[in-house]
């Protein structure tokens, strides 16, 4: 596995299925931005604000087409055999909910302050382990970490407009000044 983080602003994402987790999975897809399509026999949960479009009816062969990634939350295993093949078949990105074997990427544990993001995988082996992991990393992180990161965003920037690297530069003093800040605040 190698650890990724992709944006997906305004790129098309399906979530088949529409039960407590499907819905999670679509909610944290609108969340990143995605432009998110639904489609489910049955609606379980809420659907989250912001989807797209919404399909009321059965998965058939054909709806990954056009679809960057997709994730396949139907609960019955025919069907996740049809969209596995189907996104072989596309090239997508596929998760497939509670099967990690099949899955070609993973939903990550995620903390996030600002624009800092820690992310916590298990390779979908032990999700709950994931999440624990990062609320114990949570609860140790600095509260200022999205403010630190901005800051350096403009000092890195400076650095740019100079017409100079910053990558050959050593931010860790830096980076400790900053966060020694915090601790002293």
């Amino acid at each position: 596995m190698l650890p990724l983080a992709f944006r997906i602003d305004d790129k098309e994402i399906l979530v088949v299925g529409a039960g407590h987790v499907g819905t999670r999975k679509a909610q944290q897809l609108v969340e990143a931005g995605a432009a998110v399509t639904v489609i489910a026999e049955e609606f379980l949960a809420p659907l989250p604000e912001g989807l797209v479009r919404v399909e009321h009816r059965r998965y058939r062969r054909g709806d990954l087409r056009g679809f960057w990634l997709v994730v396949s939350a139907t609960g019955d295993a025919i069907t996740n055999d049809e969209i596995v093949r189907e996104a072989n078949e596309e090239r997508v990105w596929l998760n497939v909910v509670d099967d990690p074997e099949r899955c070609t990427f993973y939903f990550m544990a995620l903390h996030r302050q600002g624009d800092v993001t820690v992310a916590v995988s298990t390779e979908g082996a032990a999700p709950a382990l994931a999440q624990e992991i990062r609320n114990l990393a949570a609860e140790r992180l600095p509260a200022n970490l999205g403010q630190i990161a901005n800051t350096l965003r403009e000092e890195r920037r400076v650095v740019h407009e100079r017409g100079a690297s910053t990558e050959n530069l050593d931010w860790s003093g830096r980076i400790r000044e900053l966060l020694d800040a915090e601790t002293s605040a």
